[in-house]
C-alpha cells in the first residue's frame, strides 16, 4: 500500500509503527452547522479508516473538537448564551449530520476545554526548553527555536512573514499563540503564566500525544490547514518531544468549491450538511465526494449530486434484484420427496404421480451460478484502495460488477455470490446501497401493473401505438418501465 505524503511530496509505502494504526483528524470548530465541505474531508477520512481495517490494519482514530476560539465566543454572546452551550448544541448537531451519512464515530473526541490539563503540561515542557515565552497577551511558540519550521508548507520563514498572525510583544511575526491571555467577557482558565484559555494549535499537539502517543501513523485534514495550523503542530510537538516524528504521514484533502470558491462558513457560500440530506441520500452524497480522488479539489453542482443519486440507485437496484432472484432460487421444496406412486384424478385421465398432486415433489431444476470472475472485481478495488485510496477505480469495478450481476439475472443465473461482493465492496466504502424511499402510493402497484399488462397485450396484437400511448402516460405519472426479455419491469422514479 502506498500513501501519498504532504510532508515528503511524494508516494512512500505505507506500513505502521506498531500493531495499530494511529490516526488523528482535525475536527471541526462547532459555532454553526457542518456544511459539505466538511462532509468531504469526513466522509473521505471515514473511508479511508474503513479500508484499512479491510486490509487488515487494527485502527485507532481520534478526531477533536475545538469548543474554545473567537467565533465560539463572539457568537454566544450575540445570543446571549454561554459558548459551552453554544459549543455542545452544535456537537450534537454534528453527530446527527455525520450519522446520517453513516460517518463512522472515532475511537475518541476530545474537546479542547477538557483537555486543559495536558495542554498547560506541554506549554509548560515548551518554555523549560526554551521554545516558548511570555509576551503581552499570551504564550508564544518562538518559531526560530525550530530549525525545521516551514518543512510541511515548503515555505521558508521570510516568505510567510506576510501571513504573520495577531500577537502583541512577539518577537518573531511568525510566532504564535500558545495560550492567550483573557479578556473581559470571554471564558479563562488559571494557569502559572495568568488566566486565559489556549490556542488554537496546541490542543492538536496536546490530544495526540494523550490518546496517540509521541508519534502518529497519520495526520489528516483538509489543505487549507497545511499552514499555519499543521505547520504550527509539527513544530510544537517534536519541540516538545525533543524532535521525534509528529507524524509519519501527512494526508489533506482537496477543497469542495461552490462556484470558483472554496465552500466555507466565512464565505457564506455553503450548503449545509443538513439541506443536502433533504434532497439526497447518504450513498448520493458519498459517491459525490468518493468518486474524485481526494486530494483533488471537487466542485459541488446540482447535477453533479444527481448523478451520483442515479448511480447509487443502479447500484441498490443491482443488490435489491439479486436478493430477490437469489430468495426464489435457493428456497428448498417444502417437503421431502415422496416416492412416485401414482393416484387417480378422473376418469380417462392419466395418472398423475403423487409428489405432483401434492405439489411438492416436482422441485424447480437447480439454477445455474452466474459466470462472474469475483476475484478481478476485488482485485481491480484493492489496486485503487492500495495506490493513495483510490477509490474511484473501486467505484468503476463495483458499476461493472453490477451489469454483470444484471446480465446474469436476465439470463436466469443464480447471482447470489456476486451480490454479496458488491455489498462487501460497498460496505467498504461506507455505502448502504439501501433503495431510495418509496414514494407512490402502494395501493398504486396493482393499477401499473394492469396496465403493463393490458400494454402486453396490445403488443401481442400488433397495436403499438396504443401500447406507446400507455407507455408514455405512465411516463408522466413518473412510472419508469424496462422491457426485458422475461417481461417489463417497472419503478417509480421522482419526478421535478
Amino acid at each position: 500500500m502506498k500513501i501519498y505524503n504532504d510532508l515528503t511530496s511524494r508516494k512512500e509505502e505505507f506500513v505502521p509503527s506498531s500493531e495499530t494504526t494511529k490516526i488523528y483528524v482535525c475536527g471541526v470548530t462547532p459555532y454553526d452547522d457542518c456544511h459539505l465541505g466538511h462532509a468531504m474531508s469526513y466522509i473521505f477520512f471515514d473511508a479511508m479508516r474503513r479500508y484499512l481495517e479491510f486490509r487488515g490494519y487494527r485502527v485507532r482514530y481520534v478526531q477533536n473538537f475545538t469548543d474554545i476560539d473567537d467565533k465560539i465566543i463572539n457568537r454566544a454572546n450575540r445570543l446571549g448564551k454561554p459558548p459551552s452551550e453554544l459549543a455542545n448544541d452544535f456537537i450534537r448537531r454534528y453527530f446527527e449530520d455525520t450519522d446520517a451519512l453513516n460517518i463512522r464515530r472515532a475511537d475518541v473526541y476530545p474537546k479542547a476545554t477538557e483537555e486543559i490539563p495536558k495542554i498547560q503540561e506541554v506549554i509548560a515542557g515548551l518554555m523549560q526548553k526554551g521554545h516558548a515565552y511570555t509576551g503581552q497577551d499570551g504564550v508564544y511558540f518562538r518559531v526560530k527555536s525550530f530549525p525545521g519550521y516551514g518543512a510541511l508548507s515548503h515555505r521558508s520563514l521570510e516568505d510567510m512573514k506576510s501571513e504573520a498572525g495577531e500577537g502583541t510583544g512577539k518577537e518573531h511575526p511568525m510566532d504564535f499563540a500558545l495560550w492567550k491571555f483573557s479578556k473581559p467577557g470571554e471564558p479563562l482558565w488559571e494557569s502559572p503564566w495568568g488566566n486565559g484559555r489556549p490556542g488554537w494549535h496546541i490542543e492538536c499537539t496536546a490530544m495526540s500525544l494523550k490518546y496517540l502517543g509521541a508519534t502518529l501513523d497519520i495526520h489528516g485534514g483538509g489543505q487549507d490547514l497545511v499552514f499555519p495550523h499543521h505547520e504550527n503542530e509539527i513544530a510544537q510537538s517534536e519541540a516538545y518531544t525533543a524532535e521525534k516524528p509528529f507524524a509519519r504521514f501527512w494526508m489533506h484533502n482537496g477543497m469542495l468549491q461552490l462556484g470558483e470558491e472554496k465552500m466555507s462558513k466565512s464565505l457564506g457560500n455553503l450548503v449545509t450538511i443538513r439541506q443536502a440530506l433533504q434532497n439526497s441520500s447518504s450513498d448520493a452524497i458519498r459517491l459525490f465526494v468518493l468518486s474524485s480522488h481526494y486530494r483533488n479539489p471537487l466542485t459541488y453542482t446540482p447535477e453533479a449530486i444527481a448523478a451520483s443519486a442515479r448511480g447509487a440507485e443502479r447500484l441498490a437496484e443491482a443488490v435489491a434484484q439479486a436478493v430477490a432472484q437469489g430468495v426464489a432460487q435457493a428456497s428448498p421444496p417444502v417437503s421431502t420427496p415422496v416416492p412416485q406412486a401414482t393416484v387417480p384424478v378422473s376418469p380417462g385421465a392419466p395418472p398423475v404421480p403423487q409428489g405432483m398432486a401434492e405439489g411438492v415433489a416436482q422441485a424447480s431444476p437447480p439454477v445455474r451460478e452466474a459466470s462472474i470472475n469475483l476475484d478481478s472485481y476485488r482485485q481491480r478495488f484493492i489496486q485503487g484502495g492500495d495506490d493513495d485510496f483510490n477509490f474511484a477505480q473501486g467505484i468503476a469495478a463495483m458499476f461493472d460488477l453490477a451489469k454483470d450481476i444484471n446480465r446474469g439475472r436476465e439470463a436466469g443465473h443464480d447471482v447470489g455470490q456476486a451480490q454479496g461482493t458488491l455489498r462487501e465492496l460497498a460496505g467498504v466504502l461506507g455505502l448502504s446501497l439501501e433503495a431510495p424511499k418509496e414514494t407512490r402510493p402502494a395501493e398504486a402497484a396493482p393499477f401499473i401493473d394492469l396496465l403493463l399488462s393490458v400494454r402486453q397485450d396490445l403488443r401481442a396484437q400488433k397495436q403499438f401505438a396504443l401500447a406507446d400511448k400507455v407507455r408514455a402516460g405512465l411516463t408522466v405519472l413518473g412510472v419508469v418501465i424496462e422491457d426485458t426479455p422475461k417481461g417489463p419491469r417497472w419503478k417509480y422514479e421522482k419526478r421535478g
